[in-house]
């Protein structure tokens, strides 16, 4: 059990440096993962940005996720669930370009004049405060890959087991200070799991660019 995002962003910091595992920068998943990413590029000293994929949830029954998008329009589509709910193509391209437009808002925001940082070669450390499922963040890790052939490590508090090894397949090295047994939400881990708002990002990454 995490105080809260701080704590836990302190408590892999020091797993990170034990583990002597090096990168050049990190990317904070928002909007939680950042706050747990904040931490680590402070310790070590680090660039600090942010990276985005998100859900396309079913028009049907927006709890299921069936499909992922990235900032550059690519798309992940969790072909289980589409079969099960039944989706057409059109369906999923057309609610993709509004969560692709979505995402290149709240990034424009986020970041305010500041370009992101150059990722091409560089050795990139992926945080967030905690893995479900695991379906958007390895859109994220895929994501990455088309724009570096750097290494990608990822460090999270908790991860749920099924997630971790989806994750490993497809990452250098993943770090989860927690794997439980059982493993219902990540709120579950933390005693203080306040959202994390948008306003808190921008302050966040303006703290780290100057």
């Amino acid at each position: 059990m995490f105080t809260n995002r701080k704590e836990a962003g302190h408590l892999l910091a020091r797993m990170l440096e034990e583990k002597k595992i090096k990168f050049d920068l990190v990317l904070g998943i928002p909007r939680g993962g950042i706050a747990v990413a904040e931490v680590i590029a402070s310790y070590f000293n680090c660039p600090l940005d942010v990276v985005m994929a998100k859900k396309i949830a079913s028009p049907n029954w927006e709890e299921f996720a069936i499909g992922a998008v990235t900032p550059d329009g690519e798309l992940l589509i969790h072909e289980r669930v589409q079969k099960i709910i039944n989706v057409d193509e059109d369906t999923v391209e057309n609610l993709a370009q509004t969560v692709k437009a979505d995402i290149a808002g709240r990034l424009s925001r986020f970041r305010g004049q500041n370009p992101p940082l150059q990722l091409e070669g560089k050795d990139i450390l992926l945080v967030d405060d905690g893995i479900a499922t695991g379906f958007t963040l390895k859109a994220a890790v895929r994501y990455l890959k088309r724009q570096s052939n750097g290494r990608i490590i990822v460090a999270v508090p908790v991860s749920s087991r099924n997630a971790y090894l989806n994750i490993l397949e497809d990452v250098d090295e993943l770090i989860s200070l927690v794997i439980p047994e059982e493993f219902y939400a990540v709120s579950q881990f933390y005693r203080d799991f306040t959202a994390v708002e948008d306003r808190e990002v921008v302050a966040i990454l303006r703290r780290h660019q100057g």
